[in-house]
């Protein structure tokens, strides 16, 4: 059959948009009217640093994850133990980073999920390890967790090792106080009488009675310099009680009690002599003894006495306390004490009762011309608030 020029025209165009069947191999070909074939949508590329698997991370590093090509929807990093660590996103999701520095000689796990510019979503985790410290600086903290303490009451933290000067400012900055209601203060580099380094943390007033403090110190992480490394975080609170304080009249021979600002009863007593004056201006109760004995060698005056007291309420760290005196035959009538107030046995337990730790006590009318150190005891008191607020290393 043979046909004609128009017929083998159409067979060719139905071949273009058809099929070509060469040796049995059949291909199709798309018309300008199909939709192109889709490309894959790209990954976001996210990267976790410490490195996966890293065994020493470093310390004082923190903890960061970046989204290339995409941004973060969700980070999650914790501990070993299910601590979670809080982080900061970076405005348009590109980053995220840690608010802490990792703990020493811990295990982290990170999870990251982040969202491509294109909408598709990929993920990522990271475990790491972090280093062991060559040295590590513990800290005693007062007062303790759940104490209810009097109105005078600094939070104090005393350190095992030395501080470098140049560490101090972001110690400080890892610490925390809230305390309802709002009380202002300001923390204070100070040297404990043992010597050790101490940051305490005074109010400019004293705190209103029934306040709730908590503290937080997000230390763990951070170098303290030659002194060796922080490795926890602390959390604690305390209340501040009912307001009583004492004022001593060393020429009268008293010690008036004060509650919520009105006197409730006064003892008599013996201050120290014009030798030996009481320390004046205003002491805080740092502790307590229900028993002592009063040893002279104690306070730098060798082997001079050695007598037993009860009642003891402890205001200075070199010797200055409130006790009963019972070998004291002038008590109300004479300041012969080496620098103690000395009572009758039952005055000293009313005070002993009386005065919580954190209460202030005011020496009036000494002799003493001496400055009691800061450090010697928790003399915060014995500073004006500016005087005070110059002890800051953020100052």
């Amino acid at each position: 059959m043979r046909f004609g020029s128009a017929g083998r025209s159409a067979v060719a165009a139905a071949a273009v948009v058809g099929s070509l069947a060469v040796a049995g191999v059949v291909t199709f070909i798309a018309s300008a009217s199909d939709p192109a074939p889709s490309k894959p949508l790209p990954d976001t590329n996210v990267v976790v640093s410490p490195a996966n698997g890293t065994q020493e991370a470093t310390l004082g590093s923190r903890i960061e994850v970046k989204a290339d090509g995409g941004r973060l929807t969700a980070v999650e990093a914790q501990d070993s133990e299910g601590h979670k660590v809080a982080g900061q996103l970076a405005e348009g999701g590109g980053s995220w980073t840690a608010q802490t520095k990792v703990k020493p000689q811990t295990t982290y796990t990170v999870r990251a999920v982040a969202k491509s510019d294109q909408g598709k979503e990929s993920s990522s985790a990271s475990t790491f390890t972090t280093q062991r410290p060559e040295k590590v600086n513990k800290v005693t903290i007062s007062p303790g967790n759940g104490q209810t303490v009097g109105t005078g009451m600094p939070i104090s933290i005393l350190f095992d090792n030395p501080v470098d000067e140049d560490k101090r400012a972001e110690i400080e900055k890892a610490l925390t106080v809230n305390a309802k209601p709002q009380a202002e203060g300001a923390w204070g580099w100070v040297k404990d009488y043992s010597g050790k380094d101490r940051l305490d943390y005074r109010t400019r007033t004293y705190w209103p009675s029934g306040t709730h403090v908590s503290v937080k110190g997000a230390l763990a992480g951070i170098d303290s310099g030659k002194g060796g490394w922080f490795i926890r975080d602390y959390d604690f609170s305390f209340t501040v009680g009912t307001d009583r304080k004492a004022v001593i009249d060393v020429p009268a021979h008293t010690l008036t009690m004060f509650e919520n600002g009105k006197s409730v009863g006064t003892v008599k007593g013996s201050a120290g002599s014009l030798k030996y004056p009481t320390r004046g201006g205003v002491h805080t109760v740092r502790g307590k003894s229900a028993a002592e004995v009063m040893d002279s060698s104690t306070i730098g005056f060798g082997d001079e006495w050695k007598l037993p007291s009860q009642w003891v309420t402890y205001l200075t760290a070199s010797g200055t306390f409130l006790h009963s005196a019972p070998w004291n035959n002038t008590i109300g009538q004479e300041n012969s004490s080496h620098g103690c107030f000395g009572m009758t046995t039952e005055d000293a337990k009313t005070v002993y009762d009386f005065l919580p730790i954190g209460a202030t006590v005011e020496v009036k009318g000494t002799s003493s011309t001496e400055k009691t150190d800061v450090g010697n005891g928790l003399e915060v008191w014995q500073e004006t608030w500016d005087q005070w607020q110059q002890r800051s290393a953020l100052k």
